[in-house]
């Protein structure tokens, strides 16, 4: 069985970090990209990171400089680093895995890209 599960989400202030985590079962990473999605209440779920199969990373500008993604195919793990949270990072964070065996053009950002998704974890900053 296919399977995402995030975990690592919570309450943080403004200003702190936390890393939030993406574990996947029943299939092998090596050939996913793996996005992070987030979507705050009343908007639009969007793209903020993605790491390919072959390692490279894009960022939604917002972001750039505070959140870093990382995997270790070995643990079929992906990973969210949050830096320098801001009350707008407020979201229910999801990953998402593209399968990349074949190449090709792809967008990083977009949610229908994605074959498998996981449930969500909420992230809150606040004071």
């Amino acid at each position: 069985q296919v399977q995402l599960v995030e975990s690592g989400g919570g309450l943080v202030q403004p200003g702190g970090s936390l890393t939030i985590s993406c574990a996947a079962s029943g299939f092998s990473l090596d050939h996913y990209a793996i996005g992070w999605f987030r979507q705050a209440p009343g908007k639009e779920r969007e793209g903020i990171l993605s790491i390919s199969n072959d390692g490279r990373t894009y960022y939604l500008e917002s972001v750039k400089g505070r959140f870093t993604i990382s995997r270790d195919n070995a643990k079929n793990m992906v990973y969210l680093q949050m830096n320098n949270l801001e009350p707008e990072d407020t979201a229910d964070y999801y990953c998402a895995a593209k399968d990349r065996t074949y190449g090709g053009p792809w967008l990083w950002g977009v949610s229908q890209e994605y074959d498998y998704w996981g449930q969500g974890t909420q992230v809150i900053v606040s004071s």
